[in-house]
Formats: C-alpha cells, sequence, structure tokens
C-alpha cells in the first residue's frame, strides 16, 4: 500500500483549541500540529451532530475525531458526554457498514494548546496512514 497523506477532520470545542486557532500555519507546524487536519471549530462539542461527523467523511476525510472538554469540566455542563455519545453512535454505523470503526474517534483534552492536543493529532495522522483510505471516497477512475 502506498503511503499517502491522509485527510484528517477534526471537530473541536473552541475551548480545546482557543489557542490553536489563533496561530497561523507556520505558528501550527513549529508546534507539530499536523497540517492535513481541517480543524472546525463548535462552540461546544455538545453542539456536534451525527449528520456532521457523518458529512465529513462524504466530504472526503479518512479520520474523524473530535475534542472536547474533560466531562467533568465541559463550560456546557454535559456538551462533551453528548458528543462522545454521537461519536459512539457512528462508530456503530460504521462497523454495521464493515468500516473500521477506528476511523471515528473522541478525546477529552484540557482547554488550549496542550502537548496532548498535538500528539493525539499526530496519533489519529498515524492511524489515517495506517488503515488508508476510506472506503466512502469510493473509485477516484
Amino acid at each position: 500500500m502506498s503511503q499517502t497523506v491522509p485527510d484528517v477532520a477534526l471537530f473541536c470545542c473552541h475551548y480545546t483549541s482557543q489557542q490553536l486557532c489563533a496561530k497561523d500555519e507556520a505558528e501550527q507546524q513549529a508546534i507539530g500540529f499536523p497540517l492535513n487536519i481541517r480543524v472546525n471549530r463548535l462552540s461546544c462539542s455538545g453542539k456536534l451532530k451525527v449528520s456532521s461527523l457523518l458529512s465529513a467523511f462524504e466530504e472526503g476525510a479518512d479520520i474523524v475525531y473530535v475534542v472536547g472538554c474533560p466531562p467533568d469540566k465541559c463550560h456546557n455542563v454535559a456538551g462533551s458526554v453528548r458528543a462522545e455519545k454521537r461519536v459512539m453512535a457512528v462508530k456503530r454505523a460504521l462497523e454495521e457498514l464493515g468500516v473500521e470503526p477506528e476511523r471515528v474517534e473522541m478525546f477529552h483534552l484540557e482547554r488550549g494548546l496542550h502537548p496532548e492536543f498535538v500528539e493525539v493529532g499526530r496519533r489519529m495522522v498515524a492511524r489515517g496512514e495506517e488503515l488508508g483510505a476510506s472506503p466512502f471516497k469510493g473509485d477516484p477512475s
């Protein structure tokens, strides 16, 4: 299998991504955040809909992940818990379709830009490289 750069979509609470979103591409690269991650910033991860996660795959993502606040520190009380339930629903749907459920994941991280935020991004890119192109992309020819 040829190694291609995966298309990765990230949905994140603005509290967990606020420092990243203030940085330009050069600054993101300097801190090691993968530039092939499309960042979709939400007011709260709990606002994320199952349809948005599925649409990301339809729009070409190989990997989709969500970053929300720790459940006990969510600004909107239970937003990240709601997001996690939606991610689990998409995992089950992928599995029923015979697609690797590992293509979608939920992470609970502290607010702001921490090394864990960058590390999770790198891990998801590596997962995309390992799994290869999404079966939803179809045949480009």
